[in-house]
């Protein structure tokens, strides 16, 4: 076979299998919204908790968790719009057969969102591929609002939590959420997701979360160190409060991808540099915030509005376009390192959480026990 031949069978594969991925519905964007498919397009909320064909707003006055305010207009009239979740409680938001894909989530959560645990399940797994604070989840990982305009994340006003990581699954996906809080939780929140084939070489959708309060001196912070098999990491989020004044994004951001032992493959060249920005990120003396469609600090919490050194701040970076593939394995670490008078460098001993995203092969390593419910708070 001559290389023309081949070049043009190879692009042929290529536009089939992309074809077939927009006909099966798991490749949609603006560039061919105009291309139909076989999907089946389906909704979970409080309203419709099966997501079944015909059977959202059927909760009758009397049954819904609404009935009161609707009681002059009856059944279909926002009569179970939410759900309350009581303390220490699990409430299964989803339980869906596939195969398919979820394609939006979309939350508003009362209550302390470090202590609102959210875990997604693929085909089954005894252990979750999703395990984060919600809060985290969505990138405000200090229990607050903040702003968030990314493509995979966005967060509105007041406190529209919203995720358009696509997460393929094959046999079921459940989605539940966890309320560690002392009170009740009020849960408005929607699952839009479609039925459809799913190609051989899809990844599964992960999250996990860390949390180091402080890290120990000398010490590199670990992001994730527990990933086996085949997959592409494509996300950070850090929330970070330096514990004490000073500069301290010098940390270098280092990904050991298939084996790698002593030194990575990839090393980024600072903190700052690894979200986008540059030289502290810095405006007029003050930390700027910003949110970009890649990569974001989009909140900086000053202790009584003063922008000193000691805040709490959240960061983002989304490998959307350039995602870390890897093979067999990955781990990923950051230098909690600042900068001190006569022109060095300090190990710092800061305060640092994370949630790290990426898809991979299953069956996927076990995470680490998350932190207590005293150190989600303190941390």
């Amino acid at each position: 076979m001559n290389k023309a031949v081949f070049v043009t069978l190879l692009l042929g594969l290529v536009a089939s299998s992309y074809a077939q991925s927009v006909h099966n519905g798991l490749d949609v964007g603006l560039d061919n919204l105009y291309h139909l498919s076989n999907a089946v397009t389906r909704s979970i909320s409080p309203e419709n908790l099966t997501g079944e064909k015909g059977r959202g707003g059927m909760a009758k006055i009397g049954e819904g968790i609404a009935s009161k305010p609707a009681r002059d207009l009856g059944q279909g009239w926002k009569v179970n719009p939410f759900i309350r979740i009581g303390s220490d409680s699990t409430y299964v938001l989803a339980d869906i057969k596939g195969p398919g894909e979820i394609q939006h989530i979309w939350m508003t959560p009362t209550g302390n969102w470090r202590l609102a645990i959210l875990r997604i399940y693929w085909d089954g797994e005894k252990y979750p591929s999703v395990e984060v604070p919600v809060g985290d989840f969505f990138a405000c990982g200090w229990g607050k609002y903040c702003r968030i305009n990314s493509l995979p994340i966005c967060v509105n006003p007041r406190s529209g939590l919203n995720c358009y990581w696509k997460m393929p699954f094959r046999k079921e996906c459940k989605i539940t959420m966890t309320n560690l809080n002392d009170t009740r939780m009020v849960l408005y929140y929607q699952v839009d997701y479609t039925l459809t084939k799913v190609p051989k070489n899809i990844g599964y959708f992960c999250a996990q979360f860390r949390s180091v309060n402080p890290v120990p001196y000398k010490h590199v912070y670990t992001i994730v160190d527990s990933i086996e098999g085949k997959g592409q990491y494509v996300g950070t989020y850090l929330a970070w409060s330096p514990r004490s004044d000073g500069w301290w994004g010098e940390g270098e951001i280092k990904f050991y991808i298939d084996g790698d032992s002593t030194f990575p493959t990839i090393c980024g060249t600072g903190t700052e540099d690894y979200f986008g920005g540059s030289y502290g990120f810095d405006h007029d003396g003050h930390l700027q915030e910003f949110s970009t469609p890649y990569s974001g600090m989009p909140q900086v919490i000053a202790p009584n509005g003063v922008n000193t050194w000691v805040y709490k701040i959240g960061m983002y970076r989304w490998h959307i376009v350039d995602p870390i593939r890897f093979d067999k394995s990955l781990r990923v670490t950051i230098q909690d390192l600042g900068w001190q008078a006569g022109h060095k460098y300090l190990p710092r001993e800061d305060d640092i959480s994370s949630v790290a995203y990426w898809y991979q092969t299953e069956p996927h390593h076990p995470f680490p026990k998350l932190p207590s419910k005293h150190e989600l708070i303190q941390n």
